[in-house]
């Protein structure tokens, strides 16, 4: 047993006992009951399951959960997907799959969701070239798997956001 500290969608949890043994997945879900991160493959190869864990520097990643100890994830702060809509409004990332109907079946979703979010705020930190943008938009999503193979509408709703606030996401006079 290990003492598990963390903080996640901006509220603190711990210190709580969990087993060493227990993944980020099943901590998220059966522990604290946020059942919106799926468990897909558990080989870490779909990522159903991905979460966003924020970094010190300010920048943010995703990672699994399937195969990753809660314990792994000690002092760490992350957001899943019951951390994007703010005081009841879903986030214009979350409205734009909405308008896309970006999903089927809806389990991948939560992943492909959270790997849009760090890229749009990797956009704000470093635009692209409006050129350069469908590969950018590509290259962020292509490691998630969509079984009912939404990737089209997946790709198309994180690009509708971010061409709704070009300024922000695009370098200028591209």
């Amino acid at each position: 047993m290990t003492t598990l500290s963390l903080t996640i969608n901006g509220r603190k949890h711990g210190p709580l006992e969990v087993r060493d043994d227990l993944t980020m997945n099943d901590f998220l879900r059966e522990v604290l009951g946020m059942t919106g991160t799926k468990f897909g493959c558990g080989a870490a190869q779909c990522l159903s399951c991905a979460i966003i864990v924020d970094n010190p520097d300010g920048t943010s990643t995703t990672t699994p959960t399937c195969i990753v100890p809660a314990v792994a994830f000690q002092g760490n702060s992350i957001r899943t997907v019951e951390g994007h809509a703010k005081d009841g409004e879903l986030s214009a990332l979350q409205k734009a799959f909405i308008d896309h109907f970006a999903f089927q079946c809806g389990y991948c979703t939560a992943g492909f969701l959270n790997e849009g979010q760090v890229l749009l705020e990797r956009l704000a930190r470093a635009p692209v070239a409006r050129n350069e943008l469908e590969q950018t938009i590509a290259d962020a999503l292509d490691s998630h798997l969509c079984r009912c193979t939404g990737y089209v509408r997946y790709h198309e709703a994180v690009r509708d956001v971010i061409l709704a606030d070009s300024k922000r996401y695009l370098i200028a006079n591209n």
